[in-house]
């Protein structure tokens, strides 16, 4: 019976669909999987799986495409993130973006890499020939054409777009993506989403969430220094920077104007004047980014009381942190807390046999 989510086939060759469902810790993977007869109803069913889980893609067989036709997608989310592995046969595709000026691309990216087989890509002014060990960042965006020469087997993380060109703005200034061979720190980050994927199952949300950032940092690494500079993108990337020390250092109760300007060797004047087309100001960003992490240690157990919350990251004065998560959240921290207790009281939780 099918349902909405991953899948796998049915008797009839159909592809049929496993929920993800909640544990007490975690969530379970997403499963998409289809073994048919090679038919229009086979690339039909791809079809709808890659939508879902990748790009929108037009697929059509090859020379190359078997009698029966097979392809398995499992997912696992984790913040705003995903994890995909992806096994298929041989087939085409192309992004509807290529053929229909219409069609609307995915606001995402998507660093790929390969376990097995031989995938060609053909995108712009590049045509790429990827075998297993290679990894390649690709934008949804750009119009692409796939081609699965051999049975393929890949890994992809997919990040929104967004939060890929808040880590590293310049991305958004160039034409080509950079090289990612020999890169040790493409290396790293796949081996830490190797190691991720063993653990999300046991991860609850915080813990899931930091995975995410964990992830895009270790990509900022990865990409950034392989991008050209124009003084725009060195703009934006001085401005990701001053929000990741601000992140970094919450607990600080000298965090202000005055030492994030020290810090980045800057006047409090250029600080101020670097930001001012953002929608907040440097103590915005800051109240901001505090408030965000006592809403996430109020939905914990062990968290503390909301008084401890208020002061591990940075709020002097008890009630003034009241009013201005009542003013952001719509809701008072006792609120949040009480709720997140509800949520917690109505799973299931799991028991020893």
């Amino acid at each position: 019976m099918a349902t909405q989510g991953g899948g796998y086939v049915g008797r009839e060759g159909r592809a049929v669909i496993e929920e993800a469902s909640a544990n007490s810790v975690g969530v379970e993977p997403e499963r998409w999987r289809l073994r048919t007869a090679l038919g229009s109803q086979a690339l039909d069913q791809w079809t709808d799986i890659l939508s879902r889980t990748h790009l929108q893609f037009d697929v059509c067989s090859t020379h190359r495409t078997p009698s029966t036709f097979y392809g398995a997608v499992t997912r696992q989310r984790f913040g705003d993130l995903a994890l995909v592995d992806c096994g298929c046969s041989p087939f085409l595709g192309r992004s509807l973006s290529t053929m229909y000026a219409s069609s609307r691309p995915a606001e995402i990216f998507g660093l790929q890499f390969v376990r097995k087989g031989v995938e060609q890509i053909r995108e712009r002014s590049r045509e790429l020939s990827l075998r297993a060990g290679d990894v390649i960042l690709w934008d949804g965006l750009v119009p692409v054409e796939v081609e699965v020469v051999e049975p393929f087997v890949k890994r992809t993380v997919i990040f929104p777009r967004e939060r890929v060109l808040a880590v590293c703005p310049r991305l958004e200034d160039v034409r080509a993506l950079p090289p990612l061979a020999g890169n040790a720190s493409v290396r790293l980050l796949v081996r830490y989403l190797d190691s991720l994927a063993l653990e999300l199952r046991s991860l609850d949300e915080p813990g899931r969430a930091a995975a995410a950032d964990a992830a895009l940092e270790l990509l900022r690494a990865a990409v950034a220094p392989n991008v050209p500079s124009s003084r725009s993108a060195r703009r934006a990337a001085m401005c990701a920077d001053v929000r990741r020390y601000i992140r970094g250092h919450l607990q600080d109760a000298t965090l202000g104007p005055e030492s994030i300007a020290g810090a980045h060797a800057m006047s409090v004047r250029a600080l101020h004047a670097l930001f001012e087309d953002s929608d907040d100001s440097i103590c915005g960003l800051i109240r901001h980014e505090r408030l965000a992490r006592c809403h996430e240690d109020l939905e914990l157990l062990n968290g503390g009381s909301v008084t401890e919350i208020a002061f591990r990251w940075g709020f002097h004065d008890a009630a003034h942190f009241a009013r201005v998560f009542k003013a952001h959240y719509e809701q008072t921290p006792s609120e949040v807390r009480r709720d997140a207790l509800a949520r917690r009281a109505e799973t299931p939780q799991l028991t020893a046999s």
